[in-house]
């Protein structure tokens, strides 16, 4: 007898309509026994200001500089940049087998607070949207350098995602060449615009509204959402209502309700598991310096690692690095999830 498909229960693929790869959906093993690796959840105490910290204000930094008594948000260029604007150029090929090229750029940190104990959710919206400003700021200043083609803004929150202070900071990195991701976001965008005459976001947008099924937070201005290709099991997404190519086209209005969205989102975050939920985060916009790009739509992508609890992390490993992404909870269910969080932050109940 044929059996009739359950997208909730059924193994499938879908579609990621940005990058044009495909995530493996597994719904049937979300029920599966875990004992497998169990992160430590280190809910430590962070005081406001951290004598040795060297994001703390007037503090001392590796390279000697002191920070100034800041108030707000502080920005300074990367005392270990991982990209350097004076790197020679060089392009080589030995063979068509040996091929590199040099990259040159600026990396810049931003402090989002001179509170040392105050993660993005834990801050009010003015002082979030204070660090919105600053990211329009810095992108204006470094899109002035005409050889920089690609500005990435991005947080790495949480010592499992590599971030080495527990200052809560975000960074900007610019380059000469776009990145491998920025390219293959820009092709299917192009090729969506090309062919319907509206960016493909501000299609998608308006579908998943109408379903209904993978929001989780939305204003006039902004939705955040769990993409129905999401590969980390609380990925979120969250995209303007405009379809703006670059964060300088917000207004006043657009960044006060970005930097509520948010506040909203982490703090469900943090809601689900009781925890300072960790993510790397970042947002897509398009390149500078190289023609216009209507077909490009700004949005800010969550990937956040924690899978059942506060200690139990998804690993992409084995299929996952060999094939294409793999899942166990469908993104309908993370949705439900963080939809059912209070927007009340945990410790503040």
């Amino acid at each position: 007898m044929q059996q009739t498909f359950e997208i909730n229960s059924d193994p499938h693929t879908r579609l990621n309509i940005l990058t044009g790869e495909r995530v493996l959906v597994s719904p049937h093993r979300s029920k599966r026994p875990w004992q497998g690796q169990v992160e430590d959840d280190n809910q430590e105490q962070r005081p406001s200001y951290d004598p040795k910290c060297y994001l703390c204000p007037t503090n001392e930094r590796a390279d000697g500089d002191v920070n100034p008594d800041y108030k707000e948000s502080f920005v300074f260029v990367n005392d270990f940049s991982a990209l350097l604007k004076d790197t020679p150029t060089a392009d080589i090929n030995e063979d068509e087998l040996f091929i590199a090229e040099s990259e040159k750029g600026i990396c810049k940190v931003i402090a989002f607070s001179p509170r040392h104990d105050l993660t993005l959710p834990e801050m009010s919206v003015p002082a979030i949207k204070a660090v919105v400003d600053v990211w329009q700021k810095e992108f204006a200043a470094l899109a002035e350098h005409e050889w920089i083609k690609y500005i990435q803004i991005f947080e790495n929150k949480g010592a499992i995602m590599g971030c080495s202070n527990p200052h809560p900071h975000g960074q900007i990195w610019s380059q000469n060449h776009v990145p491998v991701e920025l390219q293959k976001e820009s092709k299917n965008q192009k090729t969506y615009f090309d062919n319907h005459g509206v960016t493909m976001l501000s299609a998608y947008v308006q579908a998943e509204l109408r379903k209904n099924e993978r929001i989780i937070e939305e204003n006039d201005s902004f939705v955040a959402l769990v993409p129905f290709w999401a590969s980390w099991p609380y990925e979120t997404m969250i995209v303007s209502k405009r379809p703006v190519q670059n964060i300088l086209a917000f207004t006043d209005q657009e960044k006060e309700q970005l930097a509520s969205i948010l506040k909203l989102l982490t703090t469900r975050y943090d809601n689900l598991f009781n925890t300072s939920f960790p993510y790397s985060a970042g947002m897509h916009q398009a390149p500078v310096n190289s023609g216009d790009f209507p077909e490009w739509h700004w949005h800010m992508h969550f990937y956040p690692p924690l899978l059942r609890s506060a200690t139990v992390k998804k690993f992409m490993v084995g299929y996952e690095m060999l094939a294409n992404p793999q899942r166990d909870i469908t993104p309908e269910f993370a949705a439900q999830q963080l939809r059912n969080c209070s927007t009340t932050h945990y410790k503040n109940v």
